[in-house]
């Protein structure tokens, strides 16, 4: 097992990730960071003020550099009349 980190970033910046996660395998990184970039959307959808489009992601690192990033975009759109 490997240590990876994940770092987060959005429209207000970048949070690197310190500690790390282990993982087996670059599957086990893909779906961790599938269920880090899910929770960003929740919390950043609650918060949005329409139009909102909104870009985040998910760059994962390991003790030699980059090894994946999970891109995420979303945008509320409040339709005339509601």
């Amino acid at each position: 097992m490997r240590r990876f980190y994940f770092d987060l970033r959005d429209e207000n910046g970048l949070l690197v990730g310190e500690d790390g996660v282990m993982c087996r395998d670059l599957q086990a990184v893909q779906t961790e960071a599938a269920r880090a970039i899910a929770d960003m959307a929740r919390d950043a959808v609650h918060m949005a003020a329409p139009p909102s489009p909104t870009t985040m992601s998910i760059e994962v690192r390991d003790d030699d550099g980059p090894v994946m990033q999970v891109d995420f975009r979303f945008e509320v759109v409040v339709r005339a009349g509601s």
